[in-house]
């Protein structure tokens, strides 16, 4: 039975994990593996093959440069003799293209707002993941949300993918005691974005709690509570627009200001003819 890189990628998505698909795209001579043959690369981990050995070792090694480095797809020609010490010669070139590198938004409830931001980012860049131990709300999302049927806490514990580049995080549950400890525990995690949903009132009262167990005020100071633009209105919908606005402006500066990574992998050689080993 052939492996199921699809169903690799959808288990990988399901955690957020960033992964790189690797594609031969052209193999001439004597290779290990002929063209269409995938893997899947995670920072840890790989999936399926395209040959082993050194040819393999040096893929891995480019691909999570790439997946670091990187959003666009590269190409990279591997000669045979003169990278991978290959001794039957031969060219594989191949294609890498990063996946699930999308922010992500972690909203913690899934009621009215919750939903309306759902509906509000479909279409933009954010994956939109709603934790929520009630599956009748659950089942209301869009269909591109991940649904995670848990208060929080677990998920929170177990959520493997925390980044201060790509995790937003927003509380919103229907419980104001669950609000207070998701953000007691979110506090501690790397996140670009950490919201609270409520009145500055609401937030003085948690900040003096949280204050008087001992988190330290720096960690509480990345909590924006409002959250949201000040476009007015208080509906679901329009609380979800100015709450999907704050977050897209934060993302478009973020990519707007960091500056532009060299290129992971050297292909210096992209114009490597097959002729070239003859």
């Amino acid at each position: 039975m052939s492996w199921d890189w699809i169903s690799t990628l959808h288990n990988l998505k399901k955690d957020a994990t960033p992964a790189a698909l690797v594609t031969i795209i052209k193999a001439k001579g004597s290779t290990p593996r002929d063209v269409g043959t995938k893997m899947v690369v995670t920072e840890k981990e790989f999936f399926g093959t395209i040959g082993g050995g050194q040819l393999e070792e040096l893929v891995l090694r480019d691909a999570r440069e790439i997946l670091k480095n990187s959003s666009h797809p590269e190409r990279i020609p591997y000669p045979l003799c003169l990278k991978a010490h290959q001794c039957c010669g031969g060219f594989v070139e191949v294609l890498v293209e990063t996946i699930h590198t999308e922010p992500q938004l972690l909203i913690f409830g899934a009621g009215h707002v919750a939903q309306a931001v759902a509906r509000t980012l479909e279409g933009t860049p954010f994956q939109v993941h709603l934790i929520d131990p009630r599956p009748e709300w659950l089942e209301k999302a869009p269909g591109y949300v991940m649904r995670h049927e848990d208060e929080g806490l677990h998920f929170i514990a177990t959520f493997s993918q925390w980044s201060p580049e790509r995790t937003y995080a927003v509380v919103m549950t229907f419980d104001h005691d669950l609000d207070q400890k998701l953000i007691e525990n979110l506090v501690r995690q790397k996140t670009r974005y950490l919201g609270l949903i409520g009145s500055r009132m609401k937030w003085q009262r948690f900040e003096k709690r949280l204050l008087e167990k001992g988190l330290p005020p720096h960690d509480l100071k990345k909590v924006h509570c409002p959250i949201g633009l000040p476009l007015g209105g208080k509906s679901p919908a329009e609380v979800a627009i100015s709450f999907a606005a704050e977050i897209v402006q934060i993302q478009n500066e973020v990519l707007k200001n960091s500056s532009p990574s060299p290129r992971a992998v050297h292909t210096a050689a992209e114009d490597f003819q097959w002729e070239d080993l003859l």
